[in-house]
């Protein structure tokens, strides 16, 4: 298992990167790489509150981690600290052992230069999850995220 840590600056205030985070209809456009689609099935944002999500790629070539050409994950809010933090703990919906277990993934905001930087830490990430794979698919969500606030997209 292994970490990443990936940042990006966003131009906006850090109450609209934060209700980004925690809605789930912005997360469906903003969290996940380019060539998937996103469909959330549960989204509870609450500390406590449980979420699974699948991304599904748009490619047959894409090789899934649950079923063919969908990676599935579920898990629960950890800890939220309102425009600060939000830490979540998430597996992989997948028979393959290579891909079991949970990681924390911890989404860090704060003020910078008019907007807010963004830092995302994925910790106990399987090794069978190429790091860079993981690094480019977050710097893709990010570049969503970007686009979804910088816009003043509403959530939902």
């Amino acid at each position: 298992m292994y970490s990443t840590q990936v940042s990006r600056h966003i131009r906006a205030p850090r109450a609209a990167v934060y209700r980004a985070l925690l809605d789930a209809d912005a997360v469906a456009r903003w969290r996940v790489p380019e060539g998937m689609s996103s469909h959330v099935h549960e989204f509870d944002a609450r500390e406590g509150g449980r979420f699974r999500v699948s991304l599904t790629y748009d490619a047959p070539a894409g090789t899934g981690k649950s079923v063919p050409h969908t990676d599935t994950y579920h898990g629960r809010f950890a800890r939220l600290v309102p425009d600060e933090t939000v830490v979540e703990v998430l597996e992989f919906e997948t028979a393959d052992p290579a891909l079991r277990g949970e990681m924390t993934m911890t989404t860090t905001l704060t003020d910078a230069d008019g907007g807010t930087d963004v830092v995302i830490v994925h910790e106990g990430v399987p090794d069978a999850v190429p790091a860079a794979d993981n690094e480019t698919g977050t710097r893709m969500a990010l570049d969503h995220l970007a686009r979804v606030v910088e816009r003043d997209e509403p959530p939902g």
